[in-house]
């Protein structure tokens, strides 16, 4: 008991000696139970769910611990044979059993657009399924399991084969119930603690994405530089100037102003931004000096034309010149680059100055030009506050590349929020990941290269796994980091466990509990997290070994 106990971060034993007061507060306060319900995030009659998603996490985790390559390929231990058993016995009560059906139809409900999809009843909260449906999901649901049922018998039969063949059988079920494992817990609805899978989703994925683009910053800080690098860098450069100029010099499209400015403005769509902008602030003219001109929007020449002549308000229109029909006033007229044109010209222009720049900085530092380009996004991107990052990537930004694909590309706000810290925390986890291959001696990398051992072999041999034991500490804190960061996300009315507790408290008016509960989850989450990594850092720590 002691032993165990000592396993246990100090933090950790304090506040499970503090668990009995927590837990007596929630217990005796309705309002504490009220907030905490809302906080995690339980829905109505999501109890029900929670056996079903238990069931299927522990099929998968069993089903993956029974076909995970063992020591000794000639032997399966009782403990594998044993998941194996367990996994199998699942996948039947998953089959025959109605424990597993509310779960998987809490999930199908949540899955399709509530105002558009058949599948679910029209404006009932939470979601639900039509009966019609739910008779399908389950039928569905049981095939599966069956299915699943098969393939890991059958699979498992592989394991009294030769080699060759056990593991041909072990990758694709090792894939399945890896696959199965990861969408309960990173893409499945959770209706018993929507909150709290929000937020721990939201930082892993944003914890991982931020691993791969750091990972690329010191990849890119490692390049050496040659003459070939800058040459190219030049000649890209060189190729976005030219495309600039073709763009930026295209024939501008011209545009009047017909009728009087009696009233508003009329307003085709799809005319330049800047032109709109110059009419709507009275920066033409015609204006007299008026310091904002009425202005009303129309989806065609034609629309607006018959706005004009019915007299709705609309006593002039903004054109293209070659609709300007014969005999009406002319206010003004002005010639404009497309806004296609011009963003395109604009976008090459930004891409030629920073290839130029890229490559004279690498040419006299004598570095490679993509080198010097991650070190200025590592220190722009430290050098901006967390919370101007998550706006400026979630609304001007995501905003700007939803007009440029004509709003094919319309991300979630979840998605956004991902983006946004995983771009913030990827410059630290950068310099990180720096230090820690700096802190290898040259001598190794020189012994290596003399074994003739190519730079992926060195990286992958002898940096890699010095580097991850040096700053594993470093990466679990930054991973506590960001999983407290996501409270951000609320900003763009992501609804984790921050958002949540604000909508509480909005909506109850209560002073501590809801700020109190939030608190608590969010220490326990850490702390959960930061005993993971003691353990994880134990497992690697070759002293005690």
């Amino acid at each position: 008991m002691i032993a165990a106990l000592k396993q246990l971060r100090p933090s950790t034993l304090v506040m499970l000696a503090a668990a009995p007061f927590i837990f007596y507060l929630f217990a005796a306060s309705s309002d504490y139970q009220r907030a905490l319900r809302a906080i995690v995030g339980v829905d109505i009659g999501s109890s029900s769910q929670v056996l079903g998603f238990l069931i299927l996490a522990a099929m998968f985790a069993a089903g993956a611990f029974a076909v995970w390559p063992p020591a000794n390929n000639h032997q399966y231990s009782r403990l594998r044979w044993t998941s194996a058993a367990l996994s199998l016995a699942l996948a039947l009560v998953s089959a025959f059993s109605t424990w597993v059906a509310p779960f998987a139809h809490a999930v199908v409900a949540n899955a399709v657009d509530p105002f558009t999809s058949t599948l679910v009843v029209p404006q009932v909260t939470p979601r639900r399924l039509t009966d019609e449906t739910a008779v399908i999901v389950s039928a569905t649901m049981q095939k599966l399991a069956l299915a699943y049922f098969g393939l890991m018998a059958g699979g498992l039969a592989f394991r009294f084969m030769p080699a060759g063949l056990n593991k041909l059988a072990r990758l694709p079920l090792l894939l399945l119930n890896g696959a199965g494992f990861a969408f309960l817990m990173l893409f499945a609805y959770l209706g018993f603690a929507v909150g709290i899978a929000t937020t721990l989703r939201a930082a892993i994925f944003a914890y991982g994405l931020a691993l791969i683009l750091g990972l690329l910053w010191v990849t890119l800080l490692q390049l050496r530089a040659s003459t070939r690098a800058l040459i190219i860098t030049a000649s890209i450069a060189a190729i976005c100037a030219l495309a600039a100029g073709a763009f930026l010099l295209e024939k501008p499209d011209e545009y009047a102003i017909v009728g009087n400015l009696a009233g508003k403005i009329g307003i085709i769509r799809g005319t330049p931004a800047n032109l709109v902008v110059d009419v709507r602030f009275g920066r033409f003219p015609a204006a007299g000096g008026a310091e904002e001109v009425p202005i009303r929007s129309f989806p065609d020449v034609p629309s607006a034309t018959q706005a004009l002549a019915k007299g709705e308000g609309v006593t002039a229109i903004l054109l293209p010149a070659t609709a300007v029909e014969a005999g009406q006033p002319v206010l003004w007229r002005t010639a404009v680059l497309n806004d296609r044109d011009k963003t395109a010209g604009i976008a090459f222009l930004v891409f030629a100055v920073a290839a130029g720049l890229m490559g004279f900085a690498g040419y006299a530092h004598g570095r490679h030009p993509l080198s010097v380009a991650a070190e200025f996004i590592i220190d722009t991107i430290r050098g901006i506050p967390m919370l101007v990052i998550v706006l400026y990537v979630g609304l001007p930004l995501s905003g700007a590349l939803k007009d440029a694909s004509h709003g094919l590309l319309d991300p979630p706000n979840f998605l956004r929020g991902v983006v946004a810290m995983a771009i913030a925390y990827s410059a630290y986890l950068a310099e990180i990941m720096r230090a820690g291959i700096k802190a290898i001696p040259n001598g190794q990398f020189e012994a290596a290269s003399s074994l003739g051992l190519t730079r992926f072999q060195v990286a992958r041999l002898i940096v890699v796994p010095q580097a991850f034991r040096i700053i594993l500490p470093a990466l679990g804190n930054e991973l506590i980091a960001i999983l407290k960061d996501t409270s951000l996300l609320s900003i763009l009315s992501i609804r984790d466990i921050t958002q949540r507790m604000r909508e509480f408290q909005s909506a109850s008016f209560l002073p501590f509990a809801p700020y109190n509960s939030a608190t608590i989850v969010y220490v326990f989450l850490t702390l959960a997290v930061a005993s993971l990594l003691s353990t994880i850092e134990r497992r690697h720590d070759i002293k005690q070994r």
